[in-house]
């Protein structure tokens, strides 16, 4: 008798347990999984954020390429109007090469001041992120108005892409700390630049000069910062034969 019993209660397991199968949300059901909850997508998306702001931000805007243009910062505080930017020309200020701008470019041409839903005016927590290699909100500020609204870029990611443009090019060793007053050729300084960084040509990079001193080197870069070509740009070169490049305080 017990064990027809035992017999009798295993098969109402079998049973229970294929009815339970059949029950719909049961463990054997695969095709409704649980969405990831709020607080998973939430991490997920803030991570994304902050692997997107070390990505070259791709342009919106209507333009060619950008000059990184780079200025040699004694030759424009030698100038009597330098006076007004203590950041950058004050007496404890020892300044080489500074980021002039990072400017939009058309083949022939360049847009300016263009409309943004972006504020005109810089944050000085935003201005500070790059007051190493650009000294000066007043500097700061004009650059973005006049060519950083022409990015296409929210002005935070258009100064980190300011910062990227200006680690992407080496400073030749022979000017990047020059202690006494020199004389060379614009022809020497593209040379040494051209040098140290592999896939710059010459017709991708111009040396200014301001009368008869070095004002600024020019390189073209791609929306994703390449280096290519840029007539226009490499044809409005220094003509002297020689410079003077004003020594670092």
């Amino acid at each position: 008798m017990r064990g027809h019993i035992g017999f009798i209660a295993l098969g109402v397991l079998f049973v229970g347990a294929a009815v339970y199968g059949f029950m719909p949300g049961s463990s054997g059901d695969t095709t409704n999984r649980a969405e990831p909850s709020a607080s998973t997508s939430v991490a997920s998306n803030s991570e994304s954020t902050r692997e997107g702001l070390s990505e070259k931000p791709a342009p919106q805007a209507d333009f060619d390429f950008y000059v990184l243009a780079l200025s040699w910062s004694p030759t424009f505080c030698q100038d009597a109007g330098a006076g007004r930017n203590r950041y950058q020309c004050g007496r404890d200020k020892q300044f080489g090469w500074v980021v002039h701008g990072l400017w939009p470019q058309y083949e022939q041409g360049y847009p300016e001041s263009c409309d943004t839903s972006q504020p005109r005016q810089v944050p000085e927590g935003v201005g500070r992120r790059v007051m190493d290699i650009m000294p000066g909100m007043g500097l700061i500020g004009h650059q973005w108005r006049k060519h950083g609204t022409c990015s296409g870029l929210a002005m935070r990611d258009y100064f980190d892409l300011v910062r990227e443009a200006r680690q992407t090019v080496r400073i030749p060793p022979d000017f990047d700390d020059v202690n006494r007053q020199t004389r060379t050729s614009p022809e020497a300084i593209e040379a040494a630049f051209i040098k140290n960084n592999p896939g710059l040509t010459r017709s991708g990079v111009a040396v200014t000069c301001d009368r008869e001193r070095l004002d600024e080197v020019r390189i073209c870069l791609t929306t994703d910062l390449g280096f290519r070509a840029c007539p226009e740009v490499d044809g409005r070169s220094c003509r002297r034969s020689q410079i003077t490049i004003p020594p670092v305080p």
